[in-house]
């Protein structure tokens, strides 16, 4: 299996090459099909990213897992989640984008070890998910939050690492001392599960990556004007979460992870061998030249990526108005 530049098509994108595969057999559909796996409530950063993977017309998205988080927003990880699983749903009313047999709830608790999954409905749909894709095909799983629900998966049913492609916001880049970032640290051992496993992976690291996807109230009021419910509800809570007379700019971090599937070229990458991650107080990398390959992203295009999402954000918001005066 080998990793291509762009998830094009039906093309199979996983991290050892270059080089692109499609399936000859397969319907024509020139849609990338993927899930969202997202700890929704956390923030206000991954709502962008579901509106991004529901309304992006070259993404065909298939589902959405609530994933776990704990911080002054949640009680606890189980909190989390199911606070997670009402945004999902809340954001999806929102766009007027259908909801049923789309969302489903994830885990209840994060890893206590690299062997032990915590079970759940959206672990177990992925795996059913995986296995209804057909080779060389993959189906995409963006992670936004703490990989518990994608860890479980490959460890309920390790198979479905050649059927899967990961793309995983957390934690920073290879060459960086720690990786105290929030989505890791939630979860530390699901990490590790996945950077082991050998699925194919796609990094999107926090530092100098994802960081450089942010904006600011006035900027976002000028971007989302015109885009009706779902572009007021994300000016809302970014302007609440911000301050409305702070003169700051605020990332929108889980933007990238999305980005990159609909616009590789907007954040440059390249392939190496997928570093260790150890739990320890560092969670520090060590390398090993021996490892299965990775692809890592190293940079991000922020002007890019925004004109890209509000480009098909307009769209979809006309093609709605469009359907309604019919």
């Amino acid at each position: 299996m080998k990793l291509t530049e762009k998830p094009t098509k039906r093309a199979a994108r996983s991290a050892e090459g270059l080089e692109t595969t499609e399936n000859p057999d397969a319907a024509q559909d020139p849609r990338v099909a993927m899930v969202l796996d997202t700890d929704t409530y956390n923030e206000i950063d991954d709502q962008f990213a579901l509106v991004y993977a529901a309304i992006a017309q070259c993404l065909d998205l298939k589902a959405v897992y609530a994933a776990p988080f704990a911080n002054k927003r949640s009680s606890g990880p189980a909190d989390g989640m199911e606070k997670s699983y009402e945004e999902i749903l809340r954001v999806l009313k929102f766009l007027e984008y259908p909801s049923d047999g789309l969302v489903y709830r994830g885990s209840t608790a994060f890893m206590t070890s690299a062997k032990e999954p915590v079970d759940s409905e959206a672990a177990r749909h992925l795996i059913d998910l995986a296995h209804a894709v057909q080779p060389p095909d993959r189906l995409y799983v963006v992670a936004i939050g703490a990989i518990t629900n994608v860890a479980s998966a490959l460890l309920l049913d390790p198979s479905i690492k050649e059927r899967i492609a990961v793309v995983w916001l957390g934690g920073h880049p290879p060459y960086w001392e720690h990786n105290w970032e929030f989505n890791l640290q939630q979860d530390p051992y699901a990490a590790q599960v996945v950077f082991d496993s050998e699925v194919p992976v796609v990094h999107v690291p926090c530092k100098n990556v994802a960081e450089h996807v942010k904006t600011s109230v006035p900027e976002l009021k000028e971007m989302l004007r015109g885009t009706g419910r779902i572009g007021e509800y994300l000016l809302q809570i970014f302007t609440e979460y911000v301050g409305q007379d702070v003169p700051r700019t605020k990332e929108i971090w889980d933007l990238a992870a999305v980005a990159w599937l609909v616009d590789p070229e907007s954040l440059p990458s390249k392939c190496m061998p997928t570093p260790v991650l150890n739990v320890d107080d560092q969670l520090s990398w060590t390398h090993d030249e021996s490892r299965h390959l990775y692809r890592v992203l190293m940079d991000a295009k922020r002007d890019k990526i925004f004109q890209k999402f509000v480009s098909n954000l307009r769209s979809h918001v006309q093609k709605s108005a469009d359907t309604a005066i019919e």
